[in-house]
């Protein structure tokens, strides 16, 4: 299980800052990030994968100083999904798509093939090794970049918006991923406007606004309060606004929740 301190963090760019003398530690728990658009989500996550580098302050993965570390190097210990897979895919065949960060760590063409097929199957897309990417939908190109990084096995796993696109079918296969992540004692951090999916899946929740933290702990205890997520322009998720609605007794996040709170209150 990984560790993640951030301590007197300063960033901007040219002369917007971004982050000014900004702290915060991340633990094994795994951790959506939320925001509008500018908070610095993804300024953030950048920022500890060393694809950007601080003005101040230190990033210390396991104890150790990210800004000591090339990108490459960062890479064996954090893998970054991207927000648009576009930006990601640049293999013409799934299965090489998927295979290439493995080989870049190292990893021998069969352990990288078995890793690679292994994380294929966690999205139901084995029969679509052989073929182009870009022949496939939206979808399915962010399963696959989010399967290359499974494929690298490394202890940290940053999702930018992994449900965008995805229909039912697709965040429940995303849910089983994570929870299998966090089984194997995987550090999961997401960044995520997908308010529902924040409720059902993730242990911890932090919400930031103008590169400052308005709030963090639980997805309950984050959701109860309402201001806020006024402040920081968010809204609650669907289940939770209805029980809110209902005036339950309990706020519920899940589906399961909310019919446990109306049994209670209809016996």
């Amino acid at each position: 299980m990984s560790e993640i301190i951030i301590k007197g963090l300063d960033f901007d760019y040219g002369e917007e800052a971004i982050f000014k003398n900004f702290n915060l530690q991340l633990d094994g728990r795994s951790t959506a990030i939320i925001g509008q658009n500018g908070a610095g989500k993804t300024t953030l996550m950048k920022l500890l994968n060393g694809l950007l580098k601080p003005t101040a302050g230190e990033i210390l993965i396991n104890g150790e100083a990210n800004g000591d570390k090339e990108v490459t190097e960062l890479a064996r210990i954090v893998g970054y999904v991207f927000q648009n897979p576009n930006d990601q895919i640049f293999k013409s065949r799934v299965l090489d798509e998927v295979m290439y960060g493995a080989l870049n760590l190292g990893k021998s063409i069969a352990e990288a093939e078995k890793s690679a097929r292994e994380a294929l199957s966690d999205f139901g897309l084995e029969a679509q090794a052989d073929e182009n990417p870009y022949d496939l939908s939206l979808s399915e190109r962010k399963q696959i970049s989010v399967a290359s990084i499974l494929a690298m096995d490394t202890e940290i796993i940053i999702f930018d918006e992994p449900t965008i696109g995805q229909d039912f079918q697709g965040k429940a296969q995303l849910k089983a991923v994570i929870q299998a992540l966090r089984e194997k004692g995987k550090t999961v951090i997401s960044i995520l406007h997908d308010m529902d999916f924040v409720a059902e899946v993730f242990e911890r929740v932090i919400v930031l606004k103008d590169g400052q933290i308005l709030a963090d702990g639980s997805a309950r205890d984050v959701f109860a309060q309402a201001s806020v997520l006024a402040s920081a322009g968010l809204e609650l998720p669907h289940i939770a606004a209805l029980s809110q609605a209902l005036k339950q007794p309990e706020l519920a996040l899940t589906v399961s929740e909310f019919l446990k709170q109306t049994k209670k209150s209809n016996p």
